[in-house]
């Protein structure tokens, strides 16, 4: 409640306040090419950035509405070369990429594609292989699929290889590789599992310099609404949640990186979005954006580290879905390309680099990307 309580002041301080002027950064309208052989709409879903390379996912739609998994790579964010996917397997040659992570300048991607009697997604890995193709590692169906699935999410590199975060049917899960040529869930496990303290939820991961570290939320029994959690691993098998604030105001927490030593994550608080900022073992909580996006409840669509600071992109408009924050504390309004879509059949991604940013809008009828350079640290 203490969290809580000083998160509300710090709300309440913030609204005495006149709004900043926001910050307009110089974005410039990439194109895509079409991979060669097909023909269609693009549709984009993730993005990821590391040691030099970018990296853009999805799949290109046939008039027909057939997907076919797609995969772009670019060396400074403006001129973009299509990889060539590789497919395994019938489902997998449409398969939409839904996620993208980065390590040592290679991406490794998850995929889907409905399918079976009961119309179940089934999903796939992708890397990169020695010659630049992206080619998708197959995986039996129980492992991503099953009587347990709930779903999979996003995935993240580092030093330790590979996390897939996710979630079962007992509860939060995770996917654990050294090398993405095999896959390795990891669900049902204390901190993970459904407990008498309540339902876990995990929505996103990070690689930390000690291990993994996973952020969401607890669904108490025996009451209704959710509290913050986050998840730390050492090695991605035995994992430790924590709890960041307990009754009061509904709460989750949505997407999460790293910013040098810091982690900071933002999700719904209440109707709108608050920010955590974690250090070591202890997080505490800060004001957040001052808007709550578009959506009730809020939705975070993107957050990303640059090396001056971190950018978050919520539902909204293009005056209003773009926020700054040098240190997970301050948060500056950044003015956007174009607006945000709300609804479950958008997809909104951001991605960053040193001082370069990547934003991918697709609104379900168009899909574009901007890109913009330059510091944002405020003066």
């Amino acid at each position: 409640m203490l969290g809580l309580l000083v998160a509300l002041l710090a709300a309440c301080h913030a609204a005495d306040r006149p709004a900043p002027e926001p910050l307009r950064p110089a974005w410039k309208q990439v194109d895509l090419p079409l991979p060669a052989g097909l023909s269609g709409r693009e549709v984009l879903r993730d993005a990821a950035a590391c040691a030099g390379r970018w990296f853009v996912v999805g799949a290109v739609r046939d008039p027909d509405g057939t997907p076919h998994p797609a995969a772009w790579s670019s060396v400074d964010g403006a001129a973009w070369t299509p990889l060539r996917p590789v497919p395994r397997s019938a489902y997998g040659a449409e398969n939409v990429l839904t996620a993208v992570g980065c390590r040592d300048g290679r991406p490794v991607a998850v995929g889907g594609r409905s399918g079976g009697v009961h119309g179940n997604p089934r999903i796939s890995t992708w890397r990169q292989d020695r010659d630049g193709a992206l080619v998708e590692v197959p995986a039996e169906f129980e492992l991503f699929g099953g009587p347990d699935a709930v779903n999979v999410g996003r995935v993240a590199g580092g030093p330790g290889g590979w996390l897939i975060s996710g979630n079962r049917a007992t509860g939060a899960a995770a996917w654990v590789s050294p090398d993405a040529s095999e896959f390795r869930l990891v669900s049902g496990v204390p901190g993970l599992v459904a407990d008498g303290s309540g339902r876990p939820w995990v929505t996103d991961g990070a690689a930390t310099g000690s291990g993994w570290l996973m952020v969401g939320s607890v669904r108490p029994s025996g009451r209704t609404g959710s509290d913050p959690a986050v998840w730390t691993s050492a090695d991605g098998s035995s994992w430790r949640r924590a709890v960041l604030a307990d009754g009061g105001v509904d709460q989750d927490l949505q997407r999460v990186v790293r910013l040098g030593d810091r982690s900071v994550a933002l999700g719904r608080r209440g109707d709108g979005v608050g920010a955590w900022v974690g250090e070591g073992d202890a997080w505490r909580p800060t004001g957040g954006p001052a808007a709550g996006g578009a959506d009730r409840p809020a939705r975070v669509w993107g957050l990303a580290a640059r090396g001056d600071g971190v950018f978050a992109v919520l539902a909204g408009p293009a005056a209003g879905a773009g926020w700054f924050s040098p240190d997970g504390d301050r948060w500056l309004p950044v003015a956007l390309p174009a607006a945000v879509p709300g609804g479950s059949d958008r997809s909104v991604a951001v991605a960053a680099a040193g001082d370069d940013v990547l934003l991918l809008v697709d609104d379900g009828g168009r899909a574009r990307v901007w890109s913009a350079r330059g510091s944002w640290r405020p003066a």
